[in-house]
């Protein structure tokens, strides 16, 4: 369906044959949409519950100048940069398809506009539910001092260790995800692959995820240390590890999210080489 330069569709091949080449070309501000339309494609829409997703790109003279993503109706709008006349005609948009929009995640200032665009179109309030960093790696430093131990590619033996450190970091970020045997395949942490720092006695005390590579992009995600054991360079050794792996995979852009509000996090990835690009948040209405 068409109104005005807004082009929706639910074919997820007909959306990237349209905006594929667009995301593309700007991977590193494009990350969320290439990330899951990566992922739909991989294991299927089944899998995430997106058997409704919609997805829409802006097209003026055959050019592409913005694209949205919407996994389901209970799910929130995934937005590349707009302005604020761009994010008007959208909302205008969805309201008169009757999509509902729950949650918006994007760069700062493009959720800035859309909520201000959805209260005017819908009288909807809005609140800011988290704001994040996105960081993109310079040159790699490591930690200095490295803490003892090594890095280990997780393997399906450690499956049950995974899963534990992956639950204590949805706990700490505050994401609603069941995490065990018979969800492990449905949850987003399924598809990365994924390094342990161990202990010189094998024990495994923080990890580091890296999702598949897309356009050239490796993000970093999670990275994660039981609170007992933070503030002995685990973290970062990990983080080193997964990035240094990364750019030997061939990555032109390895990148990672952090909590806007953390200065230790924030602090711990520049120290490595990661530098800010972008600031990022998702609003629910």
């Amino acid at each position: 369906m068409r109104s005005d330069d807004w082009y929706l569709t639910e074919d997820i091949d007909d959306f990237l044959a349209r905006a594929g080449e667009f995301l593309r070309s700007r991977p590193v501000a494009h990350i969320m949409p290439l990330t899951w339309t990566a992922r739909l494609r991989a294991r299927g829409a089944a899998v995430y519950g997106a058997e409704d997703a919609v997805f829409g790109v802006l097209e003026r003279a055959g050019e592409v100048h913005a694209v949205f993503y919407r996994l389901s109706p209970r799910r929130g709008l995934g937005l590349t940069p707009l302005t604020a006349e761009q994010a008007d005609a959208l909302a205008a948009q969805l309201v008169a398809l009757g999509h509902s929009v729950p949650s918006i995640s994007a760069d700062e200032g493009t959720a800035a506009v859309f909520a201000e665009a959805w209260r005017r179109h819908t009288g909807a309030g809005s609140r800011v539910r988290v704001r994040l960093r996105l960081h993109r790696l310079g040159t790699l430093v490591p930690p200095e001092p490295f803490p003892a131990g090594r890095g280990r590619p997780v393997e399906e033996r450690d499956r049950e260790q995974l899963m534990e450190l992956c639950r204590g970091f949805a706990a700490d970020v505050g994401e609603a995800v069941t995490i065990d045997a018979g969800t492990w395949a449905r949850t987003r942490f399924a598809d990365k692959s994924y390094t342990f720092w161990e202990t010189p006695d094998g024990t495994p005390v923080s990890m580091a995820g890296a999702n598949p590579m897309v356009a050239g992009l490796v993000q970093v995600d999670p990275v994660y240390t039981p609170a007992r054991l933070r503030g002995r360079g685990y973290a970062g050794a990990v983080t080193a590890e997964v990035s240094r792996a990364a750019l030997a995979a061939g990555a032109e852009h390895v990148v990672l999210f952090t909590d806007a509000a953390n200065p230790t996090s924030n602090a711990l990835y520049r120290r490595l080489g990661y530098v800010p690009v972008v600031d990022w948040a998702a609003y629910d209405f």
